[in-house]
């Protein structure tokens, strides 16, 4: 009577792993573990956006409070007692006054948050257009296709100086800073739309032939439901790839709108327009007002450069 239980218990099939054991256990992660370069990187990229998400409470002040500035404390060099208030820093001080430190701590939140909404926006509205031109082809497709060629023939940075001057124009004055973010990611993601809907559409075009496109069709599935349960699943891989990568140029295109004057206002300075008060101060001898944000804006990017281009390899079937 006693060992009924347990033949019982033997018979039952054993449990399903868990989705964290099975992720654990993919060769992708298995290529992450054997890969320096990408552990690396990835370290480097999630200590730069935890130190920016959790920056009200690593930075030593908040610099873009007018209350917690002293004009006495500008210039600081680092790791200097100030000659006035007898303060130090550890980055040193900019013109205002503000810890160097905990400026670039909160700049970063405002580039990554650009840069990861910019590609959001881009990756949306490119899988979108590419899905639509290769599903459907004809007009639909040629369409698509010669807009997004028109814009190649232009540098994405003129086309987001572009796109961002004609919002900004018919923004009201009164809203632009508060608009200006927004208005920038909404440059920065029209101006990377064209490469994310290419690779769309042409994974499309190989997809929709495909055996299983051909059954969704004819158990009656609607258009909209192939293309977005059955096709789009299966054209991820290289829209990740992209997007990763794509997340170090919107960066930099965030820092280079920022550093020109045409990005992120003084009110909410990002690393861009860090750089671009430092550098009116780099031959003058304050070398550290442009020096530290500039070494984070080229680890950030680099740091995400070189894990999409380990993904970009590890994802590559043909380097398998």
């Amino acid at each position: 009577m006693t060992d009924q239980p347990n033949a019982a218990q033997s018979s039952l099939p054993p449990a399903a792993p868990s989705q964290l054991r099975r992720a654990m256990d993919s060769d992708l992660f298995y290529a992450f573990r054997r890969s320096p370069v990408a552990m690396v990187s990835a370290m480097g990229a999630a200590l730069l956006i935890l130190s920016s998400v959790l920056a009200p409470f690593i930075a030593p002040t908040n610099p873009f409070d007018p209350a917690s500035l002293n004009l006495m404390n500008g210039f600081t060099p680092p790791m200097t007692p100030n000659a006035f208030t007898g303060e130090s820093f550890l980055l040193g001080t900019d013109d205002q006054g503000r810890d160097v430190f905990s400026t670039i701590l909160y700049g970063m939140r405002i580039s990554l948050f650009v840069g990861f909404s910019a590609v959001l926006f881009a990756v949306v509205l490119g899988i979108f257009l590419g899905l639509l031109a290769g599903y459907f082809g004809g007009w639909i497709d040629s369409l698509i296709m010669r807009i997004a060629d028109v814009q190649l023939t232009f540098p994405s940075i003129l086309v987001a100086m572009l796109i961002f001057g004609v919002a900004k124009g018919i923004t009201p004055i009164e809203h632009r800073d508060q608009m200006a973010i927004w208005v920038l990611i909404l440059a920065i993601g029209l101006s990377d739309w064209v490469q994310f809907a290419r690779v769309v559409r042409g994974a499309t075009l190989v997809e929709k032939n495909k055996d299983y496109v051909s059954a969704a069709r004819l158990i009656g599935r609607r258009p909209s439901a192939i293309m977005m349960r059955h096709i789009l699943p299966n054209i991820l891989s290289p829209v990740l790839v992209i997007a990763t990568i794509s997340l170090a140029l919107a960066i930099i295109a965030e820092a280079t709108l920022s550093f020109l004057g045409v990005g992120a206002p003084p009110t909410q300075p990002s690393l861009g327009t860090l750089i671009r008060v430092g550098q009116g101060y780099l031959f003058s001898g304050e070398w550290w007002i442009l020096f530290f944000p500039a070494c984070t804006l080229l680890a950030l990017a680099l740091s995400v450069n070189m894990l999409g281009d380990w993904l970009r390899d590890a994802l590559n079937p043909r380097l398998k």
